[in-house]
């Protein structure tokens, strides 16, 4: 089972200079995370001083459309 947390404590290693949310967006592109999964661990992972709250709702539908993986044919 794949787990957003690794994925993201993986990526915050690699690159010490990223934000949270820039980690977390990285950790979600293209893995087809439930919208659940995603807020949940981004209420958990991400640093309240990196987003507004304001637009948390927007940043949240973003999120959910990077974990979508397409398709070609």
């Amino acid at each position: 089972m794949k787990s957003l947390e690794r994925r993201y404590n993986n990526i915050a290693q690699k690159h010490t200079g990223w934000s949270s949310y820039i980690c977390f967006a990285k950790a979600v592109t293209g893995q087809n995370f439930s919208r659940r999964a995603i807020q949940q661990w981004f209420n958990k992972l991400v640093d309240k001083s990196d987003y507004c709250k304001s637009d948390k709702a927007q940043i949240l539908k973003h999120l959910e459309s990077l974990t979508k993986v397409l398709r070609t044919v």
